[in-house]
């Protein structure tokens, strides 16, 4: 599915609606319940307003909680971290239902209303998943042809068997040269006489990806790759099929014309606008909601020992701008005596002990909400760098200085979707993420980042 330039897979949305309607019947039938039982007994009988309003409440914060604790995600859970999350996301669900119920209308029944539908909605949660399972398991993957053989083609094969919702059944690779036909790991490869056409048909191909680096002098049927698409048939190079999948932009096989002439990469003056008006609210009420936790971590910085709460440290933003980033001190104050910058890695031995908590809540980068509210930087967008790592990047990554054409973030699309990183190769790898964010922004993409980074602090994915 194409939603505002992001292609969905059906499952996300299909299950968000499976999910919304489960909660809104869960809640009418615990109604219908409490009717039958109490009809006889005044102020008893829940009012069909008061029901309709917290069935619609019910089930739009229950999609919101399971949003949050990344229900929703690509990231493959095991069943029982998934029922772990799921009861959290009800009970917190179930409750603040209960306070807003309780809040517009003062009645007895509300104790007895929410238990019963959350009791029919656990039941509703059972065998819905069950028929996903089932679904699952008789669904045929869709099939894809991979044209060409080399390494870049390999690897596609090798990441589309990995289990997963980017998993496909590839048919076989379709030679771009006089190779022999035969197979590479297992998989069927088809001489390049062979009409693209009739293994299409043959095989029921849904997709065909262009994995050849040489592109031109006859080596790729342009006229019957022509035809496929006029059959409706999607053909991607790397770049698209990488980005369609994986939601990041390849850089190993990525041209420049590919850049310009594609689509996104929009900064309309409309977007600006909105993306600022939204960075100004949201750091307000940031700022506001997390003063407590501010002055806690001050204070727990300042007891810890010596140096300054507050770490400020060069970044290069949006244009290529140096400002001042401010963060809380997670390190000791002597971390860089030899005036080196270095890549803070995992567990990171100058990491002092109320800093490692921090950095695995994300408390230390709270004060960047206040860079947010004066327009240095972002709520949502590529985590700024220091100048120094930048002049290295941008010599061995391509396109990095587009990562510069958006405001830097506290937040990004590479934060929620990548591990931790503290390599060149883990640079690059991210750097993938960030293009996708640049070439799609949006409010929509931003509003995504923001609830998936709900579920990155609290279950330490993405780190």
């Amino acid at each position: 599915m194409r939603v505002y330039r992001h292609d969905v897979l059906p499952s996300a949305p299909a299950g968000m609606v499976v999910d919304l309607s489960l909660c809104f019947v869960a809640m009418l039938l615990a109604a219908s319940t409490l009717t039958s039982r109490y009809m006889t007994i005044p102020n008893a009988v829940p009012e069909i307003p008061l029901i309709l309003f917290g069935a619609t409440f019910f089930a739009l914060v229950m999609a919101l909680m399971y949003a949050l604790v990344g229900l929703y995600r690509p990231k493959t859970i095991s069943l029982g971290a998934k029922a772990l999350r799921t009861a959290g996301a009800i009970c917190i669900g179930g409750y603040l239902t209960s306070l807003v119920l309780r809040f517009v209308a003062d009645r007895g029944y509300i104790e007895q209303l929410i238990p019963a539908a959350i009791s029919y909605l656990a039941v509703g949660l059972v065998l819905s998943r069950g028929c996903f399972y089932v679904m699952q398991r008789v669904t045929t993957l869709p099939s894809v042809l991979i044209v060409g053989t080399g390494e870049e083609a390999q690897s596609i094969a090798a990441e589309l068997q990995l289990p997963g919702r980017t998993a496909r059944n590839v048919v076989g690779f379709f030679a771009t040269s006089d190779d022999a036909e035969g197979k590479k790991n297992g998989i069927p490869i088809f001489s390049s006489k062979s009409s693209l056409i009739d293994l299409v048909s043959r095989y029921s191909v849904k997709e065909i990806v262009i994995a050849a680096r040489e592109q031109r002098g006859g080596t790729i049927p342009m006229d019957q790759l022509l035809e496929c698409r006029i059959r409706g048939i999607s053909v991607l190079n790397l770049a698209g099929f990488s980005e369609k999948t994986k939601r990041e932009v390849r850089i190993d096989s990525l041209k420049g014309s590919w850049l310009v002439y594609g689509d996104g990469f929009v900064q309309g003056q409309m977007r600006q606008f909105m993306k600022r008006s939204f960075d100004i609210v949201s750091s307000v009420v940031l700022l506001i909601l997390t003063a407590p936790i501010m002055a806690a971590a001050a204070l727990a910085i300042w007891l810890e020992g010596s140096g300054p709460v507050i770490y400020r440290q060069a970044r290069v933003g949006l244009g290529g701008r140096v400002f001042m980033c401010m963060k809380f001190r997670s390190m000791r104050a002597d971390a860089e005596r030899d005036g080196v910058a270095r890549w803070a890695s995992k567990n990171d031995p100058r990491v002092t002990r109320i800093g490692s908590f921090m950095r695995k809540t994300r408390i230390d980068e709270l004060p960047q909400l206040f860079s947010v509210l004066f327009g240095e930087m972002s709520l949502v967008g590529p985590r700024p760098e220091r100048p120094a790592f930048v002049d290295k990047l941008k010599t061995d990554i391509p396109f990095y200085e587009l990562r510069h054409s958006v405001k830097p973030g506290i937040t990004g699309w590479a934060q929620v979707r990548y591990h931790y990183g503290d390599s060149m190769d883990d640079a690059r790898k991210k750097h993938q993420f960030d293009l996708y964010y640049v070439k799609n922004n949006s409010l929509i993409l931003d509003i995504v980042v923001l609830i998936e980074t709900v579920s990155v602090v609290l279950f330490r994915e993405g780190q």
